[in-house]
C-alpha cells in the first residue's frame, strides 16, 4: 500500500482484519497516514482451506469483509492476495453473477512483444471446465476488457488449442470457434481462430480463451520460466570479473530487460462477470507484485470498468435472445 501511495496520491484504502496487527503496521508508514480505514476482521482463510467451507464459516474473515465492502458500495474494487478458490466462491455469493453471465472468468495482463503493451488471457482458473457457450462469453468479456483497460478498439481474439487448424482439438473448441466466428462483428471484436501456446508470446492476437485448468497451467508456467531466466541472466552476468564489467556498461539494458519479464509488474487477475470488481494477486507477491495490483483496481474503478463490462454483457445477451432463430434452433 505504502509503494501504491507514493504513486498515487489520489488513492484511499479499506483495509479488512486484526486491527491489533494492523493499526502499528499502517502507523509507521506516513505516506498512509489519512488515506486508511481499518476495518476489523478476526479471522482470515487460510490458503488450503476448501471454499465450501469458507461459504459456510467465513463471515468472520477479512476477506468476507472485503467482499461485502465492494458489495455495499463503500469500495469500487476489492484487492485480494489469498485463497482463489474461497475469493470466488465469496465473490460468487456476496457480488452475485452480472446479467447473462453464465461463469465468470479470471483474466490476466500477459506481456506482449510490442513495448508496453499486453494481450488478455482468460479464463485462468475460475473454471477448469468451459464449454462452446463460455468460451464465446469470455470472448466478449476478454474483448472488453482489451478494449476498456488497453484501448484495442478492435480486438484480436482466439481460442487456444493443440493446432490452428479448424479440424483440430475436442468438440467443444469447434463449437466454439463456429459461435465466435459469426459473433464476432456484432460483439465488436475480430476472430483469428485458433491459436496455439506459441502465440501467447506473440503479437498475432490480442485476447486469448480457453479453460481455466489450461489457462492456470500456462500461467504458472510463464511466470516459473520468467523466473528461470531472469536466474539464468543474472548468474551469467555475475560469472566472471569480465561479466560483471559487461553487466555495468549494459546496466540499462538489464534493467529495461528485467523490468519487460518481471512478472510482478503484471500482477492481478481480474474477475470478470460479476456485479463488482475483484482484482486476485499472487498469494506470494512482493510489494512491487501487491503494488502492481492496486495500480490495476485503481485503474478499474476510475474508469468504471466493471459497470461498461456488465452493460455491454447485458447488451450481448439480450441482443441474441431477440435475435430470429434458424430452422436448427431450439426453442
Amino acid at each position: 500500500m505504502a509503494k501504491s501511495a507514493r504513486k498515487n496520491d489520489e488513492i484511499r484504502f479499506i483495509v479488512h482484519g486484526d486491527e491489533a496487527i494492523l493499526q502499528p503496521l499502517i502507523a509507521k508508514r506516513r505516506e498512509l497516514t489519512d488515506i486508511v480505514e481499518i476495518r476489523h476482521a478476526p479471522d482470515v482463510v487460510s490458503m488450503d482451506a476448501k471454499p465450501s467451507r469458507v461459504v459456510r464459516n467465513g463471515k468472520t474473515t477479512s476477506m468476507w469483509a472485503t467482499l461485502q465492502t465492494v458489495e455495499a458500495g463503500d469500495a469500487p474494487v476489492a484487492v485480494s492476495c489469498g485463497n482463489t478458490g474461497a475469493l470466488m466462491a465469496i465473490a460468487m455469493l456476496r457480488l452475485r453473477k452480472a446479467p447473462g453471465v453464465d461463469r465468470p472468468a479470471i483474466a490476466v495482463l500477459w506481456p506482449s512483444p510490442r513495448a508496453g503493451s499486453h494481450k488478455v488471457v482468460l479464463d485462468v482458473g475460475a473454471d477448469i471446465r468451459a464449454e462452446a457457450d463460455n468460451l464465446l462469453q469470455y470472448a466478449i468479456m476478454g474483448a472488453e476488457y482489451a478494449r476498456i483497460g488497453l484501448g484495442i478498439d478492435m480486438p484480436r481474439v482466439g481460442i487456444l488449442n493443440v493446432g490452428t487448424e479448424e479440424h483440430k482439438g475436442r468438440p467443444s473448441l469447434q463449437d466454439a470457434n463456429k459461435l465466435l466466428e459469426a459473433a464476432a462483428q456484432g460483439d465488436g471484436f475480430t476472430h483469428v481462430g485458433f491459436v496455439e501456446g506459441g502465440d501467447l508470446a506473440s503479437d498475432t492476437v490480442d485476447v486469448i480463451v480457453t479453460d481455466g485448468f489450461t489457462g492456470n497451467v500456462a500461467l504458472k508456467t510463464a511466470e516459473g520460466t520468467a523466473s528461470l531466466i531472469r536466474g539464468f541472466l543474472k548468474e551469467a552476468m555475475m560469472h566472471t570479473i569480465f561479466s560483471r564489467i559487461g553487466a555495468l556498461f549494459a546496466l540499462t539494458s538489464l534493467r529495461r530487460l528485467q523490468k519487460r519479464v518481471d512478472p510482478r509488474r503484471v500482477n492481478g487477475g481480474v474477475f470478470l462477470g460479476l456485479n463488482g470488481a475483484v482484482v486476485k494477486s499472487h498469494g506470494g507477491a512482493d510489494a512491487t507484485g501487491v503494488s502492481a495490483a492496486i495500480k490495476l483496481a485503481f485503474t478499474m474503478a476510475k474508469g468504471g470498468f466493471s459497470e461498461t463490462l456488465a452493460q455491454r454483457i447485458a447488451s450481448h445477451a439480450t441482443k441474441h435472445e431477440d435475435a430470429p432463430k434458424t430452422q436448427g434452433d431450439t426453442a
